[in-house]
């Protein structure tokens, strides 16, 4: 399974557990970050194309860390004048791990488990109470 996002004015192409290195963003190391703005999302064969976002569909990472790339020299010369001006530069990046990539169908799938989940927790607090007056009748 893996998405198209979009991110920092650009495209992305991210699947579970890959490390991607966005431009800067405001997030803490250690944070979860969600991308929702998702182009196109392929998931075995089956591909859905957003006009112009998929909707439903959300991408969820964890920032690892914040860094500079490598230094670009930026050199300027104009010839004949003797005029010369070099400039360096160092490009932030945040590195961000893709943790899952949540569309429609697996969020109806876990709140579907949550749900039965909290049936069988209600259903055995039930039956410990019915035990816990049985026990105190008798």
């Amino acid at each position: 399974m893996y998405a198209l996002i979009e991110a920092c004015g650009k495209q992305y192409k991210v699947e579970e557990k890959d490390v991607v290195f966005f431009e800067k963003l405001d997030a803490e190391e250690g944070k979860k970050v969600t991308f929702d703005k998702v182009i196109l999302v392929s998931d075995n064969g089956k591909v859905q194309v957003g006009n112009p976002y998929v909707k439903g569909v959300k991408v969820e990472g964890k920032v690892i860390s914040h860094g500079k790339g490598k230094k670009i020299i930026v050199f300027k010369m104009k010839s004949k004048t003797n005029e010369r001006r070099k400039q360096g530069h160092r490009q932030p990046y945040t590195k961000v791990e893709i943790t899952s990539i949540k569309t429609a169908t697996t969020k109806t799938a876990t709140v579907k488990e949550e749900k039965t989940v909290a049936k069988k927790e209600t259903a055995t607090k039930a039956t410990a109470k019915t035990t816990k007056t049985t026990k105190k009748e008798v």
